[in-house]
Formats: structure tokens, C-alpha cells, sequence
């Protein structure tokens, strides 16, 4: 056990020709709140989507709560995890998509339920219980026999966070989760992630809100070219960037 929640070693990645994650290092211990920031193509989701084995890397190695996800380790090699062992590895991390990804035939209640039921094996009136409680913390608990088409955008990014709740996961990931949403939904959607970062769940953020990675983030990360150019506090990266790429960007985003 490494003592991190997540762990990124050494990581790349490439689409053809195209090298994405150079090389990334990164860790995010229990509890912390990490906001990962930069420009188009600089790796971001990419890098979060390695994280749950969405993403192979091509090298490198990545552990939550210390385990390897994705392979396993037999001598100096990896072999990479049958179907089941990668989706059960999956459910112990929840996963929060821009375009929120909901089953469009099943109700809100019935899409909180599927995972913990399906890839958890747990008893359908347990997670119930669970999943109607779920959708009360984030405010959406009167759309529980609803289909998603007849929420709002927010509203299907909050059924969404619940989803991802629903599996008790280790770590929750955020790829950009407001970014389909309409400027007046946002606020509905990051007070969600604002309770679960005072709750204390651990917490990795990829987005472009840069005034709500300052307020809830303990490490702000900024990617660019596939690399981690640099991280730290946000009063250390927002107030005193090091890296002039750092300046740059954030002169054109605050």
C-alpha cells in the first residue's frame, strides 16, 4: 500500500503518431480534492480516463487505493485484466462524464441502481434504499420516475453524481462536468462537488472553471503538451505560477 488514493507513474499514452501523456506523474492522497487545468489537447481527460482503464497506457502504471488498475504485475511485466476483474476494478471508481452518459430507456432511479446491482453484485432493495437517498443530497430526489429527456441538463449532470455515488467509490472523477451545460445550470451542479469535497471524498476535477478549482481544490494541477507543467497550492499556482506556459494561460482565463 502507497498511502495515495491515486497513484500515476511514468505514464504515456499515444494515438498513432500522436504522443498525448508524456510521461505523467501525479498523486492524490485520501481526501483531497485535486483540480487538473489546461489548455485543449493537453492531455486532461485523457489522463483521467486512464485512471479507470478507459484509456490503455501504452507505459507506466497507475494504482488506486493501491491497486494496479488495469494489469497486474507478474515479475517486471504487466498483463493486462480480464473483462470482469477491469469492470470490477471500474466500479470502485466513479466516473463523471461532460455529456452526463445516462441510460436514456431507464428511469433516474433505475440508472442510479444499475451499476451497484449489475457490477456489484449488491441485494436490488439495498441499493434502493441507497440510490433514493442519493438523489435527495443532490436535490433531484422528487425526479426519481422520471426518464432523463424530461430533466435539465443540471439536473441530469446531478442524477449523474449520484450515479457515480451509488457505487461507494474510492476516488470520483470529473471530466469537465459543466462544460455541456447552459451558464445558468453550472451553479446547481459545482454546489454538488463543493458538498462531496467538504464531505471529504477524494476527489480529481478536470475543468475550466478556474474560480471553483481556487475555492475547493487542495493541489491545482495545469497540463499542457502532455505534460504537468506545473502543481501545488491554488494560492501557489493562481497567485504565484512559476512557469511562464502557467502565466500564459491563466492571463487568459482569469
Amino acid at each position: 500500500m502507497t498511502g495515495f488514493a491515486v497513484e500515476v507513474r511514468g505514464v504515456r499514452k499515444s494515438y498513432g503518431a500522436l504522443e498525448v501523456l508524456k510521461g505523467v506523474d501525479l498523486t492524490v492522497r485520501p481526501g483531497e480534492v485535486t483540480a487538473i487545468l489546461g489548455p485543449s489537447g493537453s492531455g486532461k481527460s485523457t489522463l483521467l480516463r486512464v485512471l479507470n482503464h478507459l484509456e490503455k497506457v501504452d507505459a507506466g502504471l497507475v494504482r488506486v487505493d493501491g491497486e494496479l488498475v488495469g494489469y497486474r504485475l507478474k515479475g517486471r511485466t504487466l498483463h493486462e485484466l480480464k473483462p470482469r476483474e477491469i469492470l470490477r476494478q471500474r466500479s470502485q471508481i466513479g466516473f463523471v462524464f461532460q455529456n452526463f452518459n445516462l441510460f436514456p430507456h431507464l428511469t433516474v432511479l433505475e440508472n442510479v441502481m444499475e451499476a451497484p446491482v449489475s457490477a456489484q453484485g449488491r441485494r436490488r432493495d439495498e441499493v434502493r434504499a441507497q440510490a433514493l437517498e442519493l438523489l435527495e443530497r443532490v436535490g433531484v430526489g422528487d425526479k426519481a420516475d422520471d426518464y432523463p429527456r424530461r430533466l435539465s441538463g443540471g439536473q441530469q449532470q446531478r442524477v449523474a453524481i449520484a450515479r457515480a455515488l451509488a457505487l461507494r467509490p474510492k476516488v470520483i472523477l470529473f471530466d469537465e462536468p459543466t462544460s455541456a451545460l447552459d451558464p445558468e445550470l453550472v451553479g446547481e451542479v459545482l454546489e454538488v462537488i463543493r458538498q462531496l469535497a467538504r464531505d471529504g471524498a477524494t476527489l480529481v476535477i478536470v475543468t475550466h472553471e478556474v474560480g471553483f478549482a481556487r475555492e475547493v481544490a487542495d493541489t491545482v494541477v495545469f497540463m499542457d503538451g502532455g505534460v504537468i507543467v506545473e502543481q501545488g497550492s491554488p494560492e501557489a499556482v493562481f497567485d504565484r505560477p512559476a512557469h511562464a506556459r502557467t502565466r500564459e494561460f491563466l492571463s487568459h482565463v482569469l
